[in-house]
């Protein structure tokens, strides 16, 4: 799922130090209850030997409980006075750390040697990894044509990825249409069929087919930049095209099976009956994309763009949407030759992955990731901006950061100060309980080292210029080992041994339910 500007699809820091100024002597304060400790396995046996009431309702909350917890957090000053701020205000914005502003600063000492604008906004939709996308891209355009304020058309990408994803949507409906319709996998596809996110691969099958075009030549519409309603039709209505080529499909098998057709030839005559049906329904869907996006340029049919470059000399391009990405965005590094490398710890590390039913184009490039440990993905990080190659990247943004001041820092709020607790999870257990995933796409165009190694990194978002520091973020590295997800660099930028398991091929496959594949 993409991140809109807030956040959409599907371990804790070191602690700021804060210096404060030496005060007068207090009274010392009660001392606050020690924090109950876990029982051991010991003890939670010598309780069921020797104080086991089975007489007892097994499970419910007793009313004594509820009377003693309120006995014992009145005993609490900290508690107290945490309760009487927390009820009258949002706990995240008066628990942020002022210190977070002071050492979470926008300065980095290693940056791209190029700066491209301007900040992009998505706006209400969940395109996220197409900014991200088309960001990276532009880096290479702009020098290459001399160029101050360039944007390249995100409605061109979003209009083709509509279509693909739809046409993908009914393929696996004919794939599946023996799995009953409440099985996992056909009620998971059901669930959002034409989802605003993406991943680089399903970048990189548009940008092959259908190439890129810049923004003045197919620019956003209203339903681009607030993607729901029209998202919402289009979801209705491929719902019951795919529940109508299912009952086609039954019909037709068991026509052909009276018939005593073969098994395998039933299926191929149904496939290919049901693929002519399959077209009809993409016309409905082409109808309804151009009517809300406008018609988009043919991806080999030449248009014209007029330009000033920085010196304000009149220019000109004439040619297709795909000869503007191949003559312009595919040096010095060709996006399809990028890769991801993720970090998911709950899995085997040198490992190439992929995710069942996840895709854009039908029969295109795979969704596909090399996983391995965090600190690979940080060296590939430093090595792309030290090339002067900016960064696409996959991370859980709703988490440990602020919209506003632009940080993302795990020790940014002092929840555990505040309630008395202990935030415990580490990354891999987050994947496991649903409590993270890959939620948005931005780039990496800078990173602050010391001592030999990344501090923070600075982050072009895709929410404007009202948030951040002017729509840029500041990631601290402690944030990047939890929160992060998957870099993609080139494979001339890649390890040898990571490009090595990527072109072998040899995948192992998560389902599509996956964290991993939540779309950014």
């Amino acid at each position: 799922m993409g991140s809109s500007q807030s956040t959409p699809r599907a371990a804790p820091a070191p602690s700021l130090r804060e210096k404060a100024p030496a005060a007068p002597a207090a009274p010392a304060a009660p001392a606050a209850p020690a924090r109950r400790a876990e029982p051991t396995t010991e003890e939670l046996v010598e309780a069921l030997s020797f104080d086991l009431d089975l007489s007892a309702p097994s499970g419910a909350i007793a009313l004594g409980d509820v009377a003693s917890w309120q006995s014992e957090i009145e005993k609490d000053p900290k508690l107290s006075l945490s309760r009487t701020i927390l009820t009258k205000s949002d706990p995240s914005a008066t628990l942020l750390k002022p210190t977070a502003k002071v050492y979470d600063a926008h300065v980095y000492n290693t940056q791209l040697d190029f700066k491209a604008g301007p900040i992009t906004s998505q706006l209400a939709s969940g395109r996220c990894w197409m900014f991200a996308t088309t960001n990276v891209l532009r880096y290479t355009i702009m020098k290459k044509l001399n160029l101050e304020d360039f944007q390249l058309s995100q409605s061109y990408f979003f209009f083709y990825d509509k279509l693909e994803k739809s046409n993908f949507y009914l393929e696996n409906m004919l794939e599946l249409a023996d799995e009953p319709l409440d099985s996992r996998l056909v009620s998971f596809l059901n669930v959002a069929p034409i989802n605003d996110g993406g991943q680089w691969d399903m970048a990189v099958n548009i940008l092959e087919k259908y190439g890129v075009v810049p923004q003045a030549v197919f620019p956003e519409s209203f339903s681009s930049s607030n993607s729901r309603p029209m998202d919402t039709l289009l979801t209705t209505k491929l719902r019951e095209y795919g529940l109508s080529l299912r009952e086609q499909s039954a019909q037709l098998t068991a026509a052909l099976e009276a018939r005593g057709v073969p098994t395998e030839a039933r299926k191929a005559v149904v496939y290919r009956a049901l693929e002519k049906t399959k077209t009809g329904y993409m016309q409905e869907v082409w109808t309804i994309l151009s009517v809300a996006l406008g018609i988009p340029p043919k991806a080999d049919e030449a248009f014209k763009w007029e330009y000033y470059d920085k010196a304000g000399h009149a220019k000109s391009f004439t040619g297709s949407p795909r000869e503007f990405y191949k003559q312009l965005a595919v040096t010095p590094y060709d996006p399809s030759t990028a890769f991801s490398i993720v970090n998911d710890p709950r899995n085997k590390y040198d490992a190439l992955f992929s995710v069942d039913r996840l895709g854009n184009v039908w029969g295109a490039r795979p969704v596909l990731y090399v996983n391995t440990p965090i600190n690979r993905l940080k060296d590939a990080v430093v090595k792309s901006i030290r090339a002067n190659t900016p960064v696409f990247f996959g991370c859980d943004v709703g988490k440990s950061s602020d919209r506003d001041l632009g940080i993302m820092d795990c020790g940014i709020y002092d929840y555990e100060n505040a309630f008395n607790i202990t935030l415990g999870l580490t990354k891999a257990q987050r994947m496991q309980l649903g409590e993270s995933a890959m939620t948005h796409a931005m780039v990496i165009t800078a990173v602050h080292i010391e001592n030999g190694k990344p501090v923070r990194y600075k982050v072009e978002n895709s929410w404007g210029t009202a948030v951040g520091d002017k729509g840029f973020f500041v990631m601290t590295d402690s944030w990047f080992d939890e929160f992060v997800y998957q870099v993609v660099v080139p494979k001339a930028l890649a390890d040898s041994d990571l490009v090595a398991i990527f072109e072998k091929g040899e995948k192992n496959m998560y389902p599509a339910w996956d964290p991993m594949g939540a779309l950014a």
